[in-house]
Order: structure tokens, then C-alpha cells, then sequence
């Protein structure tokens, strides 16, 4: 898999255009703290609670009708699967879903209700689909969800958005799961703002970024998983590696606890449902790593299982 270069300005403009029948624009808020100027960019409410439906919906857009005819298919824990399978039922193309065996149950039920069908495999066989092997008897068009320049360019239409609506931001905070995400909106960021800070967030369970920043090189780290199931992997995506280097300005890494401190808070202040994932950049913008300012935090996606959620709201860290 060949490494990917920052994403063309135009390229992002663009994909605003062909994801509009797909995804909305996502409203920004202010979090309701006393002290620093937290702002939250609400991906939690798209049509599939989550980020994902903008870049599945730009590389399919580009993809066409032939390239399609045979089905689509892609490797996700569960958000990406939701946002390919929300795509194609809409452009009525067949839908498959390589799932890891951790995938939380409430995606899968996600991705059975848009009629995607899944193929469950251990976590490692499915992180080295995501580091760029085929896997037998997948059928179609494949959709990587982090490492297709096509993919970076629709999360990027979120950093267009966020400069549009608060062109005063100094900082934005992104949970980091491959770099498809932070990538895309950091692209934006530097062509429009360039001075704005781009920070990863990353849970220590499953943090290659940092120590991979640290190192100057790509690190293996031990991989656990917890309630936190959208981010997070043992290493970097070596394409994506040199692209996440240049473009992002560190990586903040937080606890679960901080996580689920941060996922009660947004309930509680904001009445904001967000996954452990998409509470992750409201978690490290409160640890005070972050930068001095205005800062935005994306909040990347709403789907967590109810058990979990309630035993977040009760007080516990699952």
C-alpha cells in the first residue's frame, strides 16, 4: 500500500459536493464548562452516528456504477461498516463488512439493520486486512475505512466546515484510530488556516501515535481492548504513517477513565450521547494538553451499547 500525500484543498471542496445527498452538516457547539472555549463538532448526529458516511460516501461517489456492480465491502469495527453499508443500500449495490471478533454489539446490530452482511474474524487476522492484505472470498469494491486518499478527502470536508463556522480556532482535537480522520481535517486546516494546531487523541489501552511521534519512527504497542473500540490499534498504517507525521502537531493520550469522565460530562452538560471514541477529543482538550485558546473537539461518532453507557452514567469505567 503506497503512501499517501496531504490531501488537495479542491480535492476536500469537492468531496463536499458529492457527499451532500449522503451526509449532513454537522452543527458546532459550544461545551457547557466553565473556563476553557471547548467546542464540539457533533459527527455523533449523523444519519449513522458517526463520521464515517462522509469519506464511504466520496470514494463511492468516485468510484462509479461499474466499479460497484459487483458489490462493495470493507474491513470496520463497526462505524465504517455503517457508513459503506448506509452508502450502498442508498445506491442499491450489495454490501459486505469484515468485522474484528471485538466489534461491540451494537454495531453489529447496526450493520445487519442497513442489510450489510458481516464476516467475523480475530482482531489480528482483520488488522492485517486494515494494513493492506486481501482477504479471501471478499467480493466487490473495497472501501479501505483509513488508508484511500478518497476516504481522507471526505473526513476532510469536516475541517472545511469547522474554519467556515469558527474561523478563530486555534486547536483541533481529533480521536486517532488510523489517521484517516485527524489527516483529512488537518489537509483542510493547513491550506486554510495554517497556524491552527491539529492534535490527535489517542487512549492508552491502544496508542501507537505517540510513542511512534516520540521515536521518530512507526511503534508497536500492546493493543487492549475496552469500551474505547473506535480508535486505537498495536501500530501505525505504515501509508499513513509519513502523512499523520507531517501533518499533526502530537498526540494527547488520555485514560479510560478520563474518557469516561469526559463521555458523563457531555451527558450530563450538553445532553450529548458520544461513544468512548468520539469522547476522546473532549477528554484530552480537558487534561489541558492541549493548546492554549479556542479549541474544537470532534466528537466522532454516538454508537456505544447501551449496557456501557449506563454503567458510564452510573459511575463506572467499563
Amino acid at each position: 500500500m503506497a503512501a499517501i500525500t496531504p490531501i488537495a484543498l479542491d480535492d476536500i471542496r469537492a468531496a463536499r459536493e458529492r457527499i451532500a445527498p449522503y451526509a449532513i452538516r454537522t452543527p458546532l457547539l459550544r461545551l457547557n464548562v466553565e473556563g476553557p472555549r471547548i467546542y464540539l463538532k457533533l459527527e455523533n448526529l449523523q444519519p449513522i452516528g458517526s463520521f464515517k458516511v462522509r469519506g464511504a460516501a466520496n470514494a463511492m461517489a468516485l468510484a462509479g456504477p461499474e466499479a460497484l456492480a459487483r458489490g462493495v465491502w470493507t474491513a470496520s469495527a463497526g462505524n465504517m461498516a455503517q457508513g459503506v453499508a448506509w452508502v450502498a443500500r442508498a445506491m442499491g449495490v450489495r454490501c459486505t463488512v469484515l468485522v474484528p471478533d471485538t466489534a461491540p454489539q451494537a454495531k453489529l446490530l447496526a450493520i445487519e439493520r442497513l442489510g450489510a452482511g458481516i464476516v467475523k474474524v480475530p482482531f489480528d487476522t482483520w488488522w492485517q486486512v486494515m494494513l493492506g492484505e486481501q482477504y479471501g472470498g471478499m467480493e466487490g469494491y473495497l472501501v479501505h475505512p483509513v488508508a484511500d486518499p478518497d476516504v481522507i478527502a471526505g473526513n476532510g470536508t469536516i475541517g472545511l466546515e469547522i474554519l467556515e463556522d469558527l474561523p478563530e480556532v486555534d486547536t483541533i482535537v481529533v480521536p486517532f484510530g488510523g489517521g484517516g480522520l485527524s489527516s483529512g481535517i488537518a489537509s483542510a486546516a493547513r491550506s486554510i488556516k495554517p497556524e491552527t494546531k491539529v492534535f490527535a487523541a489517542e487512549v492508552a489501552t491502544a496508542a501507537p501515535l505517540a510513542p511512534s511521534l516520540a521515536a521518530g519512527s512507526p511503534q508497536t504497542v500492546d493493543y487492549e481492548p475496552s469500551f474505547v473500540d473506535g480508535i486505537g490499534g498495536k501500530s501505525m498504517l505504515p501509508a499513513m504513517w509519513p502523512l499523520v507525521r507531517d501533518l499533526l502537531d502530537g498526540s494527547i493520550v488520555i485514560s479510560l477513565q478520563q474518557v469516561a469522565d469526559a463521555l458523563r460530562l457531555l451527558v450530563e452538560r450538553n445532553h450529548i450521547v458520544a461513544e468512548g471514541a468520539g469522547a476522546a477529543s473532549v477528554a484530552a482538550a480537558l487534561s489541558g494538553d492541549a493548546e492554549d485558546g479556542t479549541i474544537v473537539c470532534v466528537v466522532s461518532g454516538g454508537n456505544i451499547d447501551t449496557s456501557k453507557l449506563v454503567r458510564i452514567l452510573s459511575g463506572e469505567t467499563p
